[in-house]
């Protein structure tokens, strides 16, 4: 799982060029912490903040994830 967030920032990073106005939330929680390491509760503040609408729309619709699940298994 974590290099398919190392992806999504990678991907970020090099298509928009660091054009701060496009940029995804994974670019702009990253340019939070400094070349220093400093100012870590910033960074896990914002990911959690940042994880916060997907799970929200995860528990909102979650009968749906596991009826369509559900209705994949079964054969025939």
């Amino acid at each position: 799982m974590p290099t398919v967030v190392w992806n999504d920032l990678l991907v970020a990073l090099i298509y928009l060029g660091g054009q701060p106005d496009v940029a995804p939330l994974t670019v702009t929680v990253s340019n939070l912490v400094n070349s220093l390491g400093q100012d870590w509760q910033l960074l896990t503040a914002a990911a959690f903040v940042s994880m916060l609408l997907p799970l929200i729309v995860f528990f909102t619709l979650q009968r749906y994830f596991v009826a369509g699940i559900i209705a994949g298994s079964v054969k025939g």
